[in-house]
């Protein structure tokens, strides 16, 4: 009595598709054996497309007839495209099995492999639905490709967007909020070429809550839909091109192709070499420089027992490696040492205020020059239209004339703006925040996030620092926070001092545990 596998392979695609359903496979194929009197040996199921013989199942099949243990006589199937869509592959494997004394059937289109002429039929089940699958693929070719050309964005909506369908069933995408400003927030902090775009995915992830992938994020930063341009790939004679979308762009091509080149380094961007790092425990990386071969000097945490212990460290072969505790701290009491005193304040807000209005807050002369320079425009316009009409010049002259004093009117008019919008700050409060923040600088500096800590640093040390036998040194420090520290100082020595000689414009004084970087001989 004969002994058959049966092979039951639906692909992903054709699961929906009426007659194609593995149970309804298995039901004929036993119906089958049954009227046959063929005993049913193993029953492989496949869930996988057939352009080729590289399957799952289908090779554990194999690995299964080739023993020699195996006593399948026969490899059944429904149709020869349940078996094979791929003519060449399929008569190979054909003598495998051959060799293997299996013989593969289609129980629905049934063919006695052992005449000559069935072979041409089988040609034919099995070219039939290879072509048919070739013809379906090009269909959706062409019918994306037309899509595309008219503006539309295919497949699953990037992230800042969504897919809907209309009401007469025409799919089409839109922007999703609050994905679609944090995608704009992305492309304009790309363009002020500050931060690397690891950074600002980093950022983007705190502030969303999630964790997405660099390498998805730097996609996004690439695809042109964002800036409402869909690609059309090229074909055959027809030359890759970019056509407008129909969805709304979330940003323009300008600030698009600012992005691509930074991203390409055609620009080059005033970035600062160091990274925003999510670890609290890490601030001044970045920041440190080391004292012993002048490198830039990174951190990490190593494991113990119970805890992590954080280290900054030299990459290079020096061996520079410090706690992250201690150099931590000693940062903050400089932060401390720096601080201004209570007492200092008003004398600083008033100089500060005074120079606020005497330099800024007024803008009459700056506003009175900008008006000037408008009626002299419009001078120059109007004594070109009489030229034109006197025919001193021709009709291009006078446009050319006209077009570049609209540019300069257009230009010093929205300057004029500004200078009227200098009268809305509210300066006396501004002054008030920035100078407590001084005040309490170290505490600022606590209790703030990682964003803010770099920042401060950064903001106080333009140059790098350096943390050798316990305290630190540097080349220079904020001119501004240098003349707070000498005023501190010298204002307990001298508190009969008149008001002119408060003024910050003095000397500058070394400041407790900091000290000048001293030169290096060959290096």
């Amino acid at each position: 009595m004969k002994r058959a596998d049966l092979y039951i392979r639906v692909s992903t695609d054709e699961q929906a598709d009426k007659g194609y359903s593995q149970r309804d496979q298995e039901e004929r194929l036993r119906r089958y054996c049954d009227h046959n009197s063929i005993v049913v040996g193993q029953v492989v199921y496949e869930d996988y497309s057939a352009k080729t013989f590289n399957r799952p199942e289908w090779i554990k099949l194999l690995d299964t007839l080739k023993k020699k243990s195996s006593r399948t006589n026969v490899l059944l199937f429904t149709k020869w495209d349940r078996f094979s869509r791929n003519a060449g592959d399929a008569y190979q494997v054909i003598n495998i099995l051959k060799k293997l004394n299996v013989e593969p059937q289609a129980i629905e289109q049934p063919l006695d492999l052992s005449i000559p002429e069935n072979k041409m039929m089988l040609a034919i089940y099995l070219a039939a639905p290879e072509v048919e699958n070739d013809r379906r693929a090009l269909n959706t070719y062409y019918g994306m490709r037309r899509a595309k050309k008219e503006g539309r964005l295919m497949g699953r909506a990037p992230y800042g967007y969504v897919n809907k369908i209309s009401e007469n069933g025409r799919k089409y995408v839109d922007p999703k909020e609050p994905e679609a400003s944090n995608m704009k927030w992305a492309f304009n902090e790309m363009a002020k070429g500050i931060f690397s775009a690891s950074q600002i995915m980093e950022m983007m992830n705190r502030k969303e809550g999630k964790s997405a992938k660099l390498s998805a994020f730097l996609a996004g930063l690439r695809n042109t839909a964002y800036c409402g341009k869909i690609f059309v790939e090229q074909y055959n004679e027809e030359e890759a091109h970019f056509v407008p979308s129909i969805h709304e762009p979330l940003i323009s091509e300008e600030l698009f192709e600012k992005v691509q080149n930074i991203m390409d380094g055609n620009v080059n961007p005033a970035r600062p070499n160091v990274k925003i790092l999510s670890d609290d425990n890490l601030p001044l990386r970045g920041f440190l420089i080391c004292p012993e071969c002048g490198h830039l000097v990174t951190g990490s945490a190593s494991t113990g027992h119970s805890k992590k212990y954080y280290y900054y460290h030299c990459q290079s072969p020096c061996g520079y490696r410090y706690k992250a505790e201690v150099i931590n701290n000693k940062f903050l009491e400089v932060l401390q040492a720096i601080e201004m005193r209570e007492s200092i304040k008003k004398y600083l807000r008033k100089v500060l205020k005074q120079n606020f209005e005497k330099f800024i807050s007024n803008p009459q002369p700056e506003r009175k020059k900008i008006l000037l320079e408008i009626d002299g425009l419009n001078s120059r316009l109007k004594s070109a239209r009489n030229k034109l009409l006197e025919d001193v010049i021709d009709d291009d002259e006078y446009l050319e004339i006209k077009t570049d004093c609209k540019d300069q009117i257009e230009k010093l008019e929205s300057n004029l703006t500004k200078v009227n919008d200098k009268k809305k700050i509210d300066f006396p409060k501004l002054l008030d925040h920035a100078l407590s923040n001084i005040i309490n600088l170290a505490k600022v500096y606590s209790d703030g996030d990682i964003d803010l800590k770099r920042k401060i640093i950064s903001s106080i040390f333009p140059e790098k620092l350096e943390f050798f036998e316990n305290h630190y040194r540097t080349i220079r420090a904020n001119v501004l926070l240098s003349y707070i520290y000498q005023i501190n100082n010298k204002l307990g020595a001298e508190k009969n001092r008149k008001e002119s000689e408060l003024s910050p414009l003095s000397g500058l004084v070394p400041r407790t545990g900091i000290e000048p970087v001293l030169l290096r001989t060959g290096v």
